[in-house]
């Protein structure tokens, strides 16, 4: 449900943007993006606070965080990402691929989207994505505005992204016990709580850098 809703308000967001994006003041764009960055730290603080054990997530955090920057995520990220540029880019032509490519990328490079499908095939809960869709339907009438109806065609990309990590995460979940789950949302809610940094501009944190530390939490909660 989260994945559709995400698709949905790129979609009316695009719509917008293309049509009407202009006239909307960017003071007004700012300030709902800065309030859905402060509702997406509350819900990382509130799945945090459902996790019992403290200590591995911060001993899984420096550890992740460690092998993340080794092998650099984040780096590996932006270049399968400019992979999918020049694959895009044959198939669309002008303002429609740039529009798509760009938003796709954004929308789906950063863990929100890695986060959110885990949340919802674990837990059956769409909070994260949801709150993704408003953020990402704000921001879409921004691109749009500039970058034409090509960020509405990126709302495509989301959904299969999104769905073929909420199902890997579905399989994988079979195997996983009702504490590496709970383990995982509290990490993943730590997470989340550094990107609420990133869209405040608080402080800019490579939160992709962090993901190998759900491979830590995972140890950490079978043998310890």
């Amino acid at each position: 449900m989260g994945n559709i809703i995400n698709g949905l308000s790129i979609i009316f967001g695009g719509l917008i943007g293309s049509f009407f994006g202009k006239k909307i003041p960017k003071k007004m764009e700012e300030t709902v993006v800065h309030g859905l960055g402060l509702a997406v730290i509350l819900i990382g603080v509130s799945s945090m606070m459902e996790s019992s054990n403290i200590l591995h997530i911060i001993i899984a955090i420096v550890l992740g965080g460690i092998l993340g920057e080794y092998i650099d995520v984040d780096g590996k990220f932006n270049m399968v990402a400019k992979r999918f540029e020049k694959f895009v880019s044959r198939i669309f032509k002008g303002d429609i691929a740039s529009g798509m490519v760009y938003a796709s990328l954004i929308y789906c490079v950063g863990p929100m989207a890695i986060l959110g499908s885990i949340e919802m095939a674990l837990f059956q809960s769409s909070e994260i994505l949801i709150a993704k869709a408003a953020i990402d339907g704000v921001t879409a009438i921004a691109f749009a505005s500039v970058l034409g109806i090509g960020v509405v065609f990126s709302s495509i990309v989301v959904f299969i992204y999104q769905g073929l990590v909420y199902l890997l995460a579905f399989f994988l979940g079979d195997f996983a016990t009702p504490e590496i789950i709970m383990a995982i949302k509290g990490l993943g809610g730590m997470l989340i709580f550094a990107i609420g940094f990133n869209i405040l501009d608080i402080k800019k944190i490579k939160v992709a850098n962090l993901l190998p530390a759900f491979l830590f939490i995972i140890i950490l909660t079978i043998y310890f």
